[in-house]
């Protein structure tokens, strides 16, 4: 096991399916991140892995973090963050004036409101159904991996593009995803020949962590044993 990566087997992952968390240098704004990933990996991967990148790291290089320190809130992002519960992205005042500015007020007073009479009803959700990905692309911060502590990161540009520069940079497969430690996990942008359905499942487990780990970066590898398909499910077949 070298000191920049090591293998995870976890009986939640598909079978013959391993997941390889690789540690990188601390990402900054300006980075070329294409260019780290490709070298952190040198010699670690083929051309039928799928390396997955976390949104984060890539919203960090593109410079969409934001210390909360800049950020005022208002009096209203701070009652609706009162109400947003202790799991969500949004329960900080700083993450929700964000949102309030992204999506509007009326549309977030609409999704409180249909969210409170949701959980009237024993429903939960429909404020973050209705501001989506306006929601969703806000990432409180959580006291985690200095100097990033205090930031707010918004969610990545053309997360699509970034996945071909990587696997382009890499020869091989490449995705940029969301994943957390509560059996969440979304594919923000993938390049071509990436089975998006297969590696969600893959990421279910957050094998890069959410804490210290300096992982923004999961290599899956398909190892197939005698008698199983010799084509990785990871990736489409032409």
């Amino acid at each position: 096991m070298s000191l920049r990566s090591f293998t995870l087997e976890l009986e939640t992952l598909p079978k013959h399916i391993v997941a390889i968390p690789v540690r990188t240098p601390l990402i900054k704004e300006g980075d070329d991140l294409a260019a780290i990933v490709s070298e952190s990996l040198h010699g670690m991967i083929s051309s039928a892995d799928v390396v997955c990148v976390s949104e984060t790291a890539v919203a960090i290089a593109q410079g969409r973090s934001i210390r909360a320190e800049a950020i005022r809130p208002g009096r209203l992002a701070r009652m609706l963050s009162q109400r947003a519960g202790s799991y969500a992205t949004v329960n900080q005042p700083e993450s929700m004036q964000l949102v309030l500015e992204n999506a509007g007020v009326w549309k977030v007073l609409t999704a409180a409101a249909a969210g409170a009479a949701g959980r009237l009803i024993g429903r939960r959700g429909d404020f973050y159904r209705i501001l989506g990905s306006e929601v969703a692309e806000v990432d409180g911060y959580t006291g985690t991996m200095p100097p990033y502590e205090r930031h707010i990161v918004l969610g990545p540009q053309d997360p699509a593009g970034v996945a071909e520069a990587i696997a382009l940079a890499c020869a091989a497969n490449a995705c940029i995803v969301d994943a957390n430690d509560l059996g969440k996990a979304q594919i923000l942008g993938a390049s071509a020949a990436v089975d998006q359905t297969a590696v969600r499942l893959c990421l279910l487990c957050n094998p890069a962590g959410n804490a210290d780990e300096q992982t923004p970066v999961v290599v899956l590898k398909y190892r197939p044993q005698r008698g199983s398909p010799a084509l990785s499910p990871l990736v489409g077949q032409p």
